[in-house]
């Protein structure tokens, strides 16, 4: 039996129950497996268009947004480019805080365009940011060392 009174579950007959277990592994694995899907699809769709392209009036300050990072010549090629490949390491579970760490500040300008010039998209940008804050709580072993305020540098 496991010292773990949260995982596992003691049975009337003695046994140990591990659904808990079973299910509460799984939930990082989805989260993953969501955040890099959408990395990794709407990167990828910059680049080949498969999908359609978004229909309607957009408003004047997401239009200048996305035409000023258009005209620098690289800055959409590089976001982009950082999508897909963090994308593509959150998918296949290789250096995923290494693609956490990479793609937070997209996750944070995704929520800054969408609550200052596109508010139809705030909810899935909300859920980017929960999908990343819920992996970086499960990866915070991980980031422990980052957040030392005073370290010493290794010889």
């Amino acid at each position: 039996m496991s010292t773990d009174a949260t995982i596992d579950t003691l049975t009337t007959d003695g046994r140990t129950d591990s659904k808990k277990k079973s299910l509460a592994r799984f939930v990082p694995v989805v989260a993953r497996v969501l955040l890099g899907l959408v990395f990794f699809v709407f990167g990828l769709d910059y680049f080949l268009h498969f999908m359609p392209a978004p229909q309607g009036p957009f408003p004047p300050g997401a239009m200048a947004f996305g035409g000023a990072l258009m005209q620098t010549g690289y800055m959409m090629e590089l976001v982009k480019g950082t999508e897909v490949l963090c994308g593509a390491l959150l998918l296949a579970n290789l250096f995923v805080p290494l693609a956490l760490v990479l793609i937070a500040p997209v996750v944070v300008n995704i929520v800054a365009f969408h609550a200052f010039l596109e508010p139809a998209g705030l909810p899935l940008a909300f859920i980017l940011v929960a999908l990343l804050a819920y992996l970086g709580w499960a990866y915070r072993e991980t980031f422990r060392p980052l957040l030392g305020m005073r370290v010493k540098p290794a010889r």
